[in-house]
């Protein structure tokens, strides 16, 4: 004889999760488009010159930046307050920068390496002296295309 059994009520029904890994996707992607890397904390202070007929740069990617400015307040007591160089994260000086064009190449592709821009965020008050240093280097590193960065003026009406 068959015996009928009762169903348990055993509690709650399970949530579907078939939607969640869209929904992390799409978290996901948000994040990675909305974020911006920061490539170089700035060691110096660079209040750029300001100028009229600017173009801006369309390929990142092929620009190498060369930093020059006062050491910001923190490193002073370091490295006094005459104007500095920093390339990448780290004072440097004038004959690091041959090893830094190379080995910006050298992270670049085949393509690229020929296109590279060499730009410079000097501070408006540096002296032109360091500039010409740099442009010396620069010329012996073969990093001819060269950039200096402005801000845009701002023209009363």
């Amino acid at each position: 004889m068959a015996k009928f059994r009762k169903k348990k009520s055993g509690g709650q029904q399970a949530i579907n999760t078939a939607s969640l890994p869209d929904i992390v996707f799409m978290l996901l992607f948000f994040f990675m488009v909305s974020t911006t890397m920061k490539e170089v904390d700035l060691n110096v202070v660079v209040k750029p010159a300001q100028a009229t007929e600017l173009v801006k740069l369309e390929k990142k990617e092929l620009v190498t930046f060369i930093y020059v400015g006062v050491p910001a307040k923190k490193y002073q007591s370091l490295y006094g307050s005459e104007p500095r160089i920093q390339l990448n994260d780290q004072f440097s000086t004038v004959a690091d920068i041959q090893s830094y064009i190379a080995q910006s190449r050298d992270n670049m592709t085949e393509a690229n390496q020929a296109k590279m821009i060499v730009s410079i965020k000097a501070d408006k008050e540096c002296p032109m002296g360091i500039i010409t240093d740099i442009k010396q280097a620069l010329r012996k590193a073969a990093a001819l295309k060269l950039n200096y960065s402005a801000a845009e003026m701002v023209r009363d009406r």
